[in-house]
């Protein structure tokens, strides 16, 4: 049986959700549901917090970065310690957590797609191009055409 596209399936969640950018910035839900997801991130991985620190500080080329340091980005009751882009882009590497990238882009309307995901999505945009193309070939070819010959 076909699925009627006006019915919505309760049980279905969108696999790339279209999303709407937040009319305005709000800092601290943000940082809360950073640090939040960033710790969810930390409990998700293999590796404990010294070893996650440990593959920040390589990725970063540092001496080493502390476990106290690392538990202060994740704390929501420590809002002067926020995490700089390149020490998140280190997180995400040394935890293996690359959907917090979709979380950070989320609330600007954004959708994180991930290797072959892109391929995808350019099909429907050309799809979308070829569907255009047909109806303007369409209206075209549904007057007729007068072919004058010249007599020479």
């Amino acid at each position: 049986m076909k699925r009627d596209p006006d019915q919505f399936d309760f049980f279905s969640e969108p696999l790339f959700p279209v999303r709407a950018a937040s009319e305005r910035i709000d800092l601290t839900r943000f940082r809360s549901r950073l640090k939040r997801e960033m710790a969810k991130a930390i409990r998700e991985c293999p590796y404990d917090r010294p070893t996650i620190a440990a593959r920040m500080a390589q990725y970063l080329g540092l001496a080493s970065i502390s476990k106290a340091a690392l538990d202060a980005y994740t704390a929501e009751s420590k809002e002067s310690h926020d995490i700089s882009l390149v020490r998140f882009k280190a997180f995400v590497r040394a935890t293996g957590a690359v959907w917090l990238w979709d979380v950070v882009v989320s609330e600007d309307g954004l959708l994180l797609l991930e290797g072959d995901e892109a391929r995808l999505a350019e099909i429907a945009r050309l799809q979308q191009e070829q569907k255009a193309l047909a109806q303007e070939l369409r209206v075209l070819q549904s007057k007729p055409v007068t072919i004058k010959r010249r007599a020479r």
